[in-house]
C-alpha cells in the first residue's frame, strides 16, 4: 500500500510527489526492476563498504539499531538503511551516523527517478536504489541494510556478497506475498543467505530450521546449536566459536529484546570484514536507540493530555507474534496499575491476532483509525476485542481524543499502551514533538 511519505522541505517533497506518481504504489516482489535501475545508476550495490544483511519477521530493526550501535561504539562510520520511516522520509538513509540531510535528499531522489522512467519500480525499490546510491558515494565502514519484505525477492537482495546475513524472530504475517505457512516464509526469509558468506539465525522449531537450512543451501549458524546466550541476573552471556562474552541486558525494555542483541554480537562475531572489539559489543546494549519499540514517551503535547502520574507507551507491533511479545512487557510496567490500550491496525493485519493478546487485560481498548492508509474500521475492532473479553470498549477518532477520555476515567494513575502499526506510531511521536533523529 501507498507509504505517503511527507516532507516540510518543499524540494525533497516535489520528488516524493513525483515518485507516488511514478510507482505502482503497492509493494511489488521482484528484482528485475530494482537489477535494471541500479544498472542505469551504476550498480551501486557493488560498490558499498561490508555489508550486515538482515531479515525477520519481527525484531529485524531492532537487530539493525543494536548492530549499529556496536560498530559506531567501535569508532567507525556506519550506513543504515531501514523501513518504513516514522515521521521524517528521511530516517530511512542513515549516511555515516546521520539521517540524510533534505538538500542532498532531494537531490538524490531526483538523480534516482530521472533513472527509472518505464521501469514500473515501486516506493521501496526506488527507496533502496537512493539509499545504495547514497552508501556507494559516502565513505563508511560499514552498511546495515534491513530487509523490507520477505527477502528472497525483496529489492535489498540483490546484494551479492555481504559480510554476513542474520534473521530475527519467525512468524506469520505478509501472507498475500510470502505464504500462508511460517514454513513457507522462513524459506522466503532464508533467500537472503550468500554462498560463502555466514547466514546467523536465532532457534527456531525443527520444521523452521529445516525449511530454512533447505532454502539458505549453506550451513547455518542457529542460536542454542552453534552459538548461545543466556540471562545471568542482570548480564547477557554470549558464547559461541573462539568468543565469550558478556553485556549488560538491553535498554530496548522486553526479554524478546535479548534475542535482538545475541543476534546482533553474533553476526558481527561471526563476520571477518569489520573488526568490532568486545568493549564494543558491550557498549551496544546500552547505547541503542530505536524508537517506537516500547518506548515511553517524555512529556509532550500528547502526555500532557494525561493526569499526573501516568505512563505512555509505544510500540508499533503489528502482528500477532509482536502482540504476544509486547504483552507481558506492558504488563510488567503496569505493575498493578489500570492498562489502557488504544489501537489502530491497518487493513491487511490479522486483528483478531493482535487483540488476542492485548485486549483481555486491559482496563479499556480505544480503536483509532490510522491516518492516511487503509485500515481496520474501528468499530469492528472493539467487536472482535469484546468477543475476546475485553472489558471496556470504545472508537476515538485519533489518538489525541482516545487519550483525552482516559484521562477522564477515575482511579489512579494510568498506564497506556498506543499499539497497532509503525504508521500510526509515527503519527503519535510526531503529536508529542519527539521526532527521531
Amino acid at each position: 500500500m501507498p507509504d505517503h511519505a511527507r516532507s516540510t522541505d518543499p524540494a525533497v517533497q516535489a520528488q516524493l510527489d513525483r515518485l507516488t506518481l511514478l510507482s505502482p504504489g503497492a509493494d511489488v516482489l521482484g528484482l528485475g526492476r530494482i537489477t535494471r535501475l541500479l544498472g542505469r545508476l551504476g550498480d551501486p550495490h557493488r560498490h558499498l563498504p561490508p555489508v550486515l544483511h538482515v531479515a525477520g519477521t519481527n525484531g529485524k530493526g531492532s537487530t539493525c539499531a543494536f548492530l549499529r550501535a556496536a560498530i559506531e561504539a567501535a569508532g567507525h562510520a556506519v550506513h543504515v538503511y531501514t523501513s518504513p520511516h516514522l515521521v521524517r522520509f528521511n530516517e530511512r538513509i542513515r549516511l555515516a551516523g546521520r539521517l540524510i540531510e533534505d538538500d542532498p535528499l532531494a537531490a538524490l531522489l531526483t538523480d534516482v527517478l530521472d533513472q527509472a522512467d518505464g521501469l514500473d519500480a515501486s516506493f521501496f525499490e526506488i527507496t533502496t536504489a537512493a539509499a545504495f546510491l547514497a552508501f556507494a558515494r559516502t565513505p563508511a565502514a560499514a552498511c546495515v541494510i534491513e530487509v523490507g519484505l520477505g527477502g528472497r525477492l525483496d529489492a535489498t537482495n540483490v546484494l551479492a556478497d555481504p559480510a554476513a546475513t542474520g534473521i530475527a524472530a519467525l512468524g506469520i504475517d505478509h501472507q498475500s506475498f510470502l505464504g500462508d505457512t511460517a514454513v513457507q516464509i522462513a524459506r522466503e526469509k532464508a533467500g537472503i543467505a550468500k554462498p560463502g558468506r555466514p547466514l546467523v539465525t536465532l532457534a527456531y522449531p525443527p520444521e523452521i530450521a529445516a525449511a530454512v537450512a533447505d532454502a539458505a543451501q549453506l550451513p547455518v549458524l542457529m542460536a542454542g546449536r552453534d552459538w548461545r546466550f543466556e540471562t545471568d541476573g542482570d548480564r547477557l552471556v554470549h558464547t559461541g566459536p573462539g568468543y565469550s562474552l558478556a553485556t549488560s541486558l538491553p535498554a530496548l525494555p522486553g526479554e524478546h529484546q535479548h534475542a535482538n542483541l545475541a543476534l546482533a554480537v553474533a553476526m558481527l562475531r561471526h563476520q571477518d570484514r569489520i573488526a568490532v572489539p568486545d568493549a564494543a559489543l558491550q557498549a551496544a546494549a546500552t547505547n541503542i536507540l530505536w524508537p517506537a519499540r516500547m518506548q515511553r514517551l517524555r512529556p509532550g503535547p500528547l502526555t500532557a493530555l494525561l493526569p499526573t502520574g501516568a505512563e505512555l507507551w509505544l510500540d508499533g507491533g503489528h502482528n500477532e507474534d509482536a502482540a504476544a511479545t509486547i504483552a507481558p512487557v506492558i504488563a510488567r510496567a503496569a505493575a498493578g496499575r489500570p492498562l489502557h490500550l488504544v489501537i489502530g491496525l491497518l487493513a491487511n493485519k490479522d486483528a483478531r491476532g493482535v487483540l488476542r493478546h492485548l485486549a483481555p487485560d486491559a482496563a479499556s481498548l480505544t480503536a483509532v483509525p490510522v491516518p492516511n492508509h487503509a485500515h481496520h474500521d474501528p468499530a469492528d475492532l472493539v467487536q472482535i476485542a469484546r468477543e475476546l473479553g475485553a472489558h471496556i470498549t470504545t472508537t476515538a477518532l485519533n489518538v489525541t481524543a482516545a487519550l483525552t477520555g482516559i484521562a477522564r476515567r477515575k482511579g489512579p494513575p494510568p498506564v497506556i499502551l498506543i499499539v497497532g502499526t509503525l504508521y500510526l506510531a509515527g503519527a503519535v511521536l510526531a503529536a508529542n514533538d519527539e521526532l527521531p533523529d
